[in-house]
């Protein structure tokens, strides 16, 4: 039988990512955020967005909803979790959602909610995913209400950060080079929208007070890059990886800076 690795090797091209088939079992453990991360990504959100409130949010690709209910806390709602994978929308609907945060089906590319009615849109980690990215650049700014902001939290492929597990699993770079676009290519999707660059900044984030926590949550397997490895390559590294971080003997925090890109309409 031909494996999904298999066809990317003869087409170059990476394959959909089928959140429904594995990654919803696993993904709140192996990418879960800690209360001190998620009020480091929340005071980014807030610099870049009007100081009243409430502010309606439209958490895009909201997965299994880690930022979904502190997004109503801080904003106050209402907030629009919108995500593709049934499964994991349904992780994030097994704890009772606070007031003002509902989940619904859908995508980038068709977004069920009227035009102008989002004061913020956030894509964390999930525009790589899209398939049609002109088409969600468009359907963004439908929303997009009147001095509205975008916040895409994302990789880009020609300014990859350099992750400490990248060089245990020596293909992953690659694959990541592949699956996530450029920033030119972002802003240029974006600009035929309507929308262009009001910010750019690189956020500080801690992904665990260890780097053997921080293995130990690998483990999960929750980056959407594993499903692009082969079962030898993901069994090797972890070896590896396992083995350095049986060797630290002080725990530190493992810390990088990730990308925030901030985009609205030029006249506003």
């Amino acid at each position: 039988m031909t494996g999904q690795n298999d066809i990317e090797e003869v087409t170059g091209v990476l394959k959909k990512v089928d959140y429904d088939r594995r990654q919803h079992l696993t993904y709140s453990l192996g990418r879960a955020v800690s209360d001190e991360t998620t009020a480091t990504w929340l005071r980014a959100f807030q610099r870049h967005s009007r100081t009243e409130r409430p502010l309606t949010v439209l958490d895009l690709g909201s997965g299994t909803g880690r930022f979904t209910p502190a997004l109503a806390a801080t904003f106050g709602g209402p907030v629009y979790g919108v995500e593709p994978s049934d499964r994991m929308r349904q992780v994030a609907e097994r704890d009772a959602a606070p007031a003002g945060v509902s989940y619904r089906p859908g995508s980038a590319e068709a977004v069920p909610l009227p035009a102008a009615s989002c004061d913020l849109v956030l894509l964390f980690l999930s525009y790589h995913h899209v398939e049609d990215r002109p088409a969600a650049a468009r359907e963004i700014a439908r929303v997009l209400a009147p001095g509205g902001r975008v916040l895409l939290r994302s990789s880009f492929a020609d300014r990859l950060p350099d992750k400490p597990w990248h060089h245990y699993f020596p293909r992953a770079r690659e694959v990541e080079q592949a699956m996530f676009p450029s920033l030119r290519e972002t802003i240029d999707d974006f600009a035929a929208a309507g929308l262009a660059p009001v910010a750019f900044e690189q956020v500080p984030e801690c992904h665990d007070a260890s780097f053997r926590g921080y293995v130990e949550r690998l483990r999960h397997r929750a980056s959407s890059t594993f499903e692009h490895l082969t079962e030898p390559e993901i069994a090797a590294g972890f070896a590896a990886i396992e083995a350095a971080a049986e060797r630290e003997l002080t725990p530190r925090p493992v810390v990088s800076d990730s990308d925030l890109l901030v985009l609205g309409r030029p006249t506003e």
